[in-house]
C-alpha cells in the first residue's frame, strides 16, 4: 500500500510525489546545464565626440574587417 497525502484537497500518492520531485529536479538541471546559443561578438561602444568621428571610426573598422578576411 502507498502512503497518501492530501495536497490541495486531493489525495496524492507518495510515488507520484517522488516522480514529480525527480522530474522537476532533472528538468531544471538540464535547463541550467544546457548552453544557450552562440553569442554575437560585440565591439566596445564607440565614444565619439561628433557624428562625423563616429562615421569615420565605423568605416575604418569595416575596412579593417574586410582586409583581415581577405588576408586569411
Amino acid at each position: 500500500m502507498v502512503a497518501m497525502y492530501t495536497i490541495a484537497g486531493r489525495q496524492v500518492g507518495s510515488h507520484v510525489l517522488a516522480m514529480a520531485t525527480l522530474g522537476t529536479f532533472f528538468t531544471l538541471s538540464a535547463l541550467a546545464i544546457g548552453g544557450g546559443g552562440k553569442k554575437k561578438e560585440t565591439s566596445p561602444p564607440i565614444q565619439a565626440s561628433s557624428s562625423d568621428e563616429e562615421k569615420f571610426i565605423k568605416e575604418f573598422l569595416a575596412k579593417a574587417d574586410a582586409e583581415s578576411k581577405t588576408n586569411r
